[in-house]
């Protein structure tokens, strides 16, 4: 992070020349750390004080209350971590993608960090993101190979219905027609699960659903025992086809 005095010293973002027309850049960052308990909400109020801080040259919207045009991309559940989080920026000055990223990392931390600034490859929009690959990592008691053997065939084997909240209620889901792919070991005293899961609209699966099916399945991570823990980290999202990364 950037000193007071460093940020000073910098050259005001209205010494840029002004573009005949906003411009727009995506930003990829990671999300991870103490940051995986901060909501979306309070992501975006991160952000917005961040964009001040580092002088990078946004462009309002006009009327009675102007404010930055940012876009986030997929919304990341409070308690899990990501490598590949996304927001689109428009700027009004001509400041290159290489300067914005530096500009953001001095305002920003290890845990809340940009890995890259470019420019918004045609055609692509965040609607396109319909799988999203996820790294759980568990740690309990009475984890072995044949266990995680079992796992997999469980969370893969339809029909596996749950109660799934969306906007007009619950209702009952058979989770594994929203699972691509998913693999389970055990590596280091961990039960390691490696998923590709739906994120598209209303069949965006939560990865927390598979930690739910192993609590009521094998009794795992059970409520109170403070010896057990699991993280859930996104490494990668995918276009239609579960292969092509998003960009």
């Amino acid at each position: 992070m950037l000193s007071e005095q460093q940020i000073v010293n910098r050259k005001p973002k209205e010494a840029y020349p002004a573009l005949e027309q906003p411009r727009t850049v995506r930003v990829k960052f990671r999300k991870i750390g103490n940051l995986q308990y901060i909501s979306h909400l309070d992501l975006q109020r991160t952000i917005s004080r961040v964009l001040v801080r580092a002088g990078i040259p946004m462009w309002y919207t006009k009327g009675f209350n102007p404010h930055a045009k940012m876009t986030f991309g997929l919304p990341l559940s409070v308690g899990a971590e990501s490598l590949c989080e996304y927001l689109d920026l428009r700027i009004d000055r001509d400041m290159s993608c290489e300067e914005i990223k530096d500009r953001l990392n001095g305002a920003l931390t290890d845990e809340l960090y940009v890995l890259d600034v470019y420019a918004v490859p045609q055609g692509s929009a965040f609607a396109d993101i319909i799988w999203a690959a996820y790294d759980i990592r568990l740690r309990t008691q009475g984890l072995s190979p044949s266990l995680a053997d079992e796992i997999k065939t469980y969370l893969t084997t339809s029909p596996l219905m749950m109660d799934k909240k969306s906007k007009s209620g619950i209702r009952q889901v058979d989770i594994t027609t929203l699972i691509r792919s998913l693999d389970s070991s055990v590596e280091n005293d961990e039960l390691r699960i490696r998923a590709t899961l739906c994120v598209s609209g209303s069949d965006y699966l939560n990865p927390e659903y598979l930690i739910r099916a192993l609590r009521e399945r094998f009794g795992l991570l059970p409520e109170g025992d403070m010896t057990s823990e699991y993280t859930i980290l996104r490494t990668h999202v995918y276009l239609t086809d579960g292969v092509t990364e998003f960009k």
